[in-house]
């Protein structure tokens, strides 16, 4: 019980760490969320956007369905620990 809290805490430190050093170099984070259907995440962009969008399969790129506001950003970034 006590290992698998550890292993939790060091992967999700991990993941932090992988964000602000992908929106440091001016790139994209990407945020998948098991409450969204396979084909969508959201992107978070170091400008502090955040935009869900669908993976297109005949492009292997990203189709932007919606830009959230600015509540609806914090509102994911509270909601996975990204603060």
């Amino acid at each position: 019980m006590v290992a698998s809290i550890i292993l939790e805490a060091a992967g999700s430190n991990a993941v932090k760490k992988l964000r602000l050093k992908k929106l440091s170099n001016g790139l994209p984070f990407m945020i998948n969320s098991g409450e969204l259907p396979n084909d969508q995440c959201y992107l978070e962009y170091p400008n502090g956007t955040i935009k869900l969008v669908k993976i297109s399969k005949s492009t292997h790129d990203f189709i932007m369905i919606k830009e959230l506001s600015q509540k609806e950003s914090a509102s994911i970034r509270h909601k996975y620990h990204l603060t």
